[in-house]
């Protein structure tokens, strides 16, 4: 299971450590974040102790208008569960109480000026992404016309010479090499790089260059959702290429099914415009339009005329 340390949250929110230092390195393995509410009125049944625990000013001032037995009583019953971390949101100062208890189980309590709601997105956000299912493939990444698409096939097929021409028709760069594939979902892939690689993108007798100081900012983007996979490969003289419309087939990434389109090479064909009308047409199927399913239909009423 993936999981993350609250140091490593802490360094990527900028939070503030009020307690339990000694706890940093706790593991979160759980994407959603959790507002004890029930919990502070006594009850339990469905707590879930692995989630980071927001407190919001809702939370901070039901516990204000306790006594001060009351309030170590229902604190204590939640730290016990020994959650990962708990963080305070909106900048809140009157919480030594809570500084007291985290102090003495080891248990860190952070805390952000930002807002409850408006953190709570942003960490889920980030949690999805940090602690997904991922893998990682021989492909390059790109995204056409705001559609994610893998190109893959064997080295020196022309993947990154193709990713290239795309770049310079103004579509959008995203890995070469390694793609590093996560799953957010039960039917959303997304796709990225592996931080080592990023921006930078290998052509055959030129070496590495960067696109982003290359081609600008808007030639490159961190992460696609993957909605097509494309594979090069070399020129079937037997095969059948001029098929009305081709029987679907997908390619499995962590359990997800990708539409797989194969995309033959040969001299003089234009591969970047192949895969530009490939991403439009699919963009057009989640519309509802077939254009061979247009065909047959004229074909049939002018049979039938």
């Amino acid at each position: 299971m993936k999981s993350i340390s609250v140091q490593s949250l802490t360094d990527m929110f900028h939070l503030e450590v009020l307690a339990g230092t000694d706890g940093m390195e706790r593991k979160i393995t759980r994407h959603q974040t959790h507002r004890p509410g029930l919990e502070f009125v006594g009850y339990f049944d469905f707590f879930p102790m692995e989630r980071v625990q927001v407190l919001g000013r809702k939370e901070i001032t039901y516990l204000l208008t306790l006594s001060v037995e009351e309030r170590m009583l229902h604190i204590g019953n939640i730290v016990k569960y020994h959650p990962p971390c708990f963080i305070v949101t909106s900048g809140q100062q009157e919480i030594p109480y809570l500084t007291l208890f985290c102090n003495q189980e080891g248990i860190p309590l952070l805390r952000t000026t930002e807002t409850t709601t408006e953190f709570i997105a942003k960490l889920n956000s980030y949690l999805v992404k940090a602690l997904a299912p991922e893998m990682s493939i021989h492909a390059v990444c790109v995204n056409v016309s705001g559609i994610g698409i893998l190109l893959r096939g064997k080295s020196g097929i022309g993947k990154s010479e193709t990713a290239h021409t795309l770049i310079r028709r103004g579509h959008r760069f995203v890995a070469d090499d390694i793609v590093v594939l996560k799953k957010l979902g039960p039917a959303t892939l997304l796709g990225t790089h592996n931080e080592i690689t990023r921006e930078f993108l290998a052509l055959r007798s030129i070496g590495l260059i960067n696109v982003v100081r290359q081609y600008g900012r808007t030639a490159f983007q961190d992460e696609t959702r993957i909605v097509l996979d494309i594979e090069l490969c070399p020129w079937k003289e037997d095969s059948l290429n001029n098929e009305l419309e081709a029987v679907p087939q997908f390619t499995e990434y962590l359990g997800i099914q990708i539409p797989h389109i194969e995309v033959q090479l040969q001299p003089g064909r234009d591969v970047a415009s192949l895969i530009e009308a490939a991403a439009n047409n699919w963009y057009l199927r989640q519309l509802g339009y077939s254009a061979a399913e247009e065909f047959m239909k004229r074909v049939e009423d002018e049979m039938q005329s």
